[in-house]
């Protein structure tokens, strides 16, 4: 993101406009300003020119996301806490176990309870991803609301070509080449399909073009391994011919359809703190 460049404010009358006795020149009366403005120094920014957020800012709302991701998740798996609670139990009892073998049960303790805890937070974050997967399975733009939380360079295209009874196409950039997924009827999507797979082969020349629908019947993938089956793909471009193909791929414009933001029952949209359960998990 470019940063614009400061101006100088011009000093009211009077004396509440009075500025530095030393000259008062351009750059000294915009610096007073803008600490003024801001209380001190100028906030720190990052690479997009952002400030920068600190460590405990980022672990509070991390906490924050998780507490409201497991709450979530209860309510659709009410035995969460108790399969939590037997996981921890089992890796720390093993753990601990191995300390006393060794002859060392209180340096093994600590170890114990920090795996414990790891493999609770594990099992949660698999199953929060389940509760998620069984909420938006079936719903318009589910495999677009996937295809979004990949982890990695994915440049994700949703609704390129649609019917109106909410089949689509989504097209996804990424180190393979080009994916196009389908969502929705079969027999409506897979002329979607093939009219979205030529226009993308008139622009990409050499580079691969893999076509999928989703659902559970054969020849298909089921929506909980889309994912997996996307990022399994093999890797036929450098990350520099990721970015030339893109360039070439803007001629095709974006999305031609809406597509829900966070396909939900009820219509309500998948929080983030569920997404980023789902990317770690």
């Amino acid at each position: 993101m470019a940063r614009s460049k400061p101006t100088d404010a011009t000093a009211p009358s009077g004396k509440a406009g009075t500025g530095p006795q030393s000259g008062g020149r351009g750059r000294s009366g915009s610096t007073a300003a803008s600490v003024a403005q801001g209380g001190g120094k100028p906030p720190k920014l990052d690479k997009n020119g952002q400030p920068k957020v600190g460590r405990l800012k980022k672990l509070t709302g991390q906490a924050r996301m998780i507490k409201q991701a497991y709450t979530l998740t209860r309510k659709n798996d009410p035995k969460l806490p108790w399969i939590m609670l037997i996981w921890f139990v089992a890796v720390a009892a093993v753990v601990e176990l191995i300390g006393i073998l060794l002859s060392s049960p209180f340096i093994f303790l600590p170890l114990a309870l920090v795996s414990g805890a790891l493999a609770a937070l594990i099992v949660f974050g698999r199953r929060a991803q389940g509760s998620a997967y069984r909420q938006v399975e079936g719903q318009p733009g589910a495999a677009a609301w996937v295809l979004e939380g990949m982890r990695g360079d994915w440049r994700v295209t949703s609704g390129v070509a649609g019917t109106q009874q909410m089949d689509a196409v989504h097209r996804v950039l990424g180190r393979p080449g080009v994916i196009l997924v389908a969502e929705g009827v079969p027999g409506r999507v897979r002329g979607l399909l093939a009219q979205e797979k030529k226009k993308v082969a008139r622009v990409v020349g050499d580079a691969p073009i893999y076509d999928i629908v989703v659902g559970d019947d054969e020849g298909q993938i089921p929506l909980r391994k889309l994912s997996a089956h996307v990022m399994k793909l093999p890797r036929n471009l450098s990350a520099a011919e990721v970015n030339a193909l893109g360039r070439r791929m803007s001629a095709l414009g974006g999305a031609r359809m809406p597509v829900p933001g966070g396909p939900m029952p009820g219509g309500k949209q998948m929080s983030i703190s569920q997404r980023q359960v789902r990317r770690r998990g």
